[in-house]
């Protein structure tokens, strides 16, 4: 298969008591059942840091201060390339799933235990190497 679609995306880096906010995206989604950075697509017109407020705001319900991009990553999937943005973000309010979707907070070591996007590994890397 050939890559299809470029996709640009922005993701939240939210560390509290020293554990990150991570998700489970839903079924029916791409990556299904993997875990993830909350965020999402940007729109057209968008900002990318407007984007990830909006993508917070709707799967988590929390308002949130969108900091400084902490890496830009690259991954090319079988029919779609993702351009990723990770941003260390604060939230302003209590995230709750507004999707359905499972969220934890866990520890830099805990992130290794589970299945994320080959996408985030260079991230996930980065946050275990503190």
């Amino acid at each position: 298969m050939s890559v299809t679609a470029r996709i640009v995306v922005t993701a939240a880096v939210i560390k509290r008591d020293g554990r990150y906010l991570v998700t489970r995206r839903i079924k029916g989604q791409h990556l299904a059942g993997m875990w993830e950075f909350p965020g999402g697509k940007q729109e057209p017109g968008e900002s990318l840091e407007v984007a990830l407020a909006r993508e917070i705001q709707e799967e988590l319900g929390a308002d949130s201060v969108v900091r400084e991009v902490m890496l830009t990553a690259r991954h090319d999937y079988d029919t779609r390339s993702v351009e990723l943005h990770f941003f260390a973000c604060d939230l302003t309010s209590e995230p709750h799933p507004q999707l359905g979707q499972e969220i934890r907070w866990v520890t830099p070591a805990e992130l290794a235990t589970l299945e994320f996007p080959p996408a985030d590994a260079e991230l996930i890397e980065l946050l275990k190497r503190g």
